[in-house]
């Protein structure tokens, strides 16, 4: 076998994706090389035209942070026959410039409360400090430390004044790796665990990088993590409030914004939710990628307004 027959064979898609073929089921488009939440966006908007079309033998399109993955029935749909129709979606994002006549996307925005810098999230973290890049510092205190700002209380407002959008579903049932839609110098950004823990609780917010994610249930982790969602994000029996039509609570693009409580309402919110009384607080709502790069914050200012 010589190394030419070994070489991976792309197709150029207009705006410099990248798409390739796994064997006559799967296609895979790639966006970008890093992270960027413009291209995070244009993905979303691309996969939402895609799925407006409704093409026979497509079965499932997968949306991942600057990528997507298109799965056909081969025998219904040559993935090659995708082509056309993906260069026509991705010439349509150039030509808006990213966005002026891209598709709206179809979506919800819900609220989650949320108890930051708790004492249960903080003392299992407090087990792992040999595989923190600052061991003498509490996560909380790490992530406020190296976004510059001057208390732990900065952060969790700059955490919770603005609404994050799940771009990639993955690893678990419920897992959401999310971005906050704030402009790039707004980011927060951070370095992970050293390596990972074993153990992170279940509704831990934890945050990497530029992501944000809920950990749906206990489980190894290397998210700085900075509280505890007072509600889950899957269920997978699909029986308790608000799970009765997804057993997850973000798939992808749902938007989130996270709103502070303290240990008292945090208990106020489990104990009903416990009891099939508490009503998860979310909206229908049509995210525009023209009106977001226009003017991101007041924008989604626009967006949690539609929340109760």
């Amino acid at each position: 076998m010589t190394a030419a027959t070994l070489t991976p064979q792309y197709f150029a898609l207009p705006g410099g994706a990248r798409l390739s073929f796994g064997g006559d089921e799967f296609v895979f488009v790639e966006l970008s090389e890093a992270m960027d939440l413009a291209v995070a966006l244009q993905v979303q908007s691309i996969v939402a035209a895609i799925v407006s079309l409704d093409i026979d033998g497509i079965v499932d399109i997968v949306p991942a942070h600057v990528s997507y993955m298109i799965r056909v029935r081969p025998e219904d749909l040559d993935p090659r026959d995708l082509i056309p129709t993906l260069v026509a979606a991705h010439q349509k994002v150039v030509d808006s410039g990213g966005g002026g006549s891209a598709p709206t996307i179809a979506t919800t925005i819900v609220e989650i409360p949320v108890y930051y810098n708790d004492p249960w999230t903080n003392e299992v973290t407090a087990r792992f400090r040999d595989r923190h890049p600052s061991p003498e510092e509490t996560d909380v205190e790490f992530t406020a430390r190296v976004n510059g700002f001057d208390s732990v209380d900065e952060l969790i407002a700059a955490h919770s004044a603005h609404p994050f959008i799940a771009t990639f579903n993955n690893f678990i049932p419920g897992n959401a790796e999310c971005v906050q839609l704030v402009p790039q110098e707004m980011q927060i950004q951070v370095p992970k665990y050293l390596s990972p823990r074993t153990q992170t609780p279940a509704r831990a917010v934890g945050h990497g990088g530029n992501q944000m994610n809920i950990y749906p249930v206990e489980s190894p982790g290397g998210f700085q993590l900075l509280g505890r969602s007072a509600l889950p994000v899957v269920d997978l029996s699909m029986t308790r409030p608000g799970f009765t039509s997804s057993p997850v609570l973000l798939p992808a693009p749902t938007l989130v914004k996270f709103t502070p409580v303290d240990e008292s309402g945090y208990d106020e919110v489990v104990t009903a939710f416990e009891a099939g009384t508490h009503e998860i607080n979310r909206a229908a709502i049509e995210f525009d990628l023209q009106a977001f790069t226009a003017d991101p914050l007041g924008y989604t200012r626009s967006l949690v307004g539609e929340l109760r």
